[in-house]
């Protein structure tokens, strides 16, 4: 089994649906435009890494909402590993587990920070 069928079968049913919407000419179009604004990964910058970006990633999960799907304010460069790894990692669990320089999590979400309250 190659890894492509088998995250096919880990994305839900309502997944399955909108993959559709990224063959669509209007996101190849807003992807394009969004990798051109903004070449390089918006997270790898976050920690001064320099790198390009090849993933539009939307900040808010879209879940099918077309309007939210094309919404440039709602794209994100980001390269494959920062997608794939903490984006989508974060999307799941519903926070981030990144840490700041004192060893906390930064994400207020992040249920350690309302032991610390």
């Amino acid at each position: 089994m190659t890894g492509n069928n088998r995250r096919r079968e880990q994305r839900s049913e309502a997944a399955a649906k909108y993959r559709k919407l990224y063959k669509t000419k209007a996101w190849q179009q807003a992807r394009l435009a969004q990798l051109a604004k903004q070449p390089l990964c918006e997270e790898c910058l976050r920690h001064k890494r320099v790198v390009p970006a090849t993933v539009v990633n939307h900040g808010t999960p879209h879940k099918g909402d077309w309007r939210r799907f094309i919404d440039p304010q709602n794209h994100q460069s980001v390269c494959k590993p920062c997608h794939d790894g903490v984006i989508q990692s974060a999307e799941r669990r519903g926070y981030s587990v990144e840490v700041g320089v004192d060893g906390f999590p930064i994400d207020p979400k992040h249920p350690a920070m309302a032991k610390r309250a």
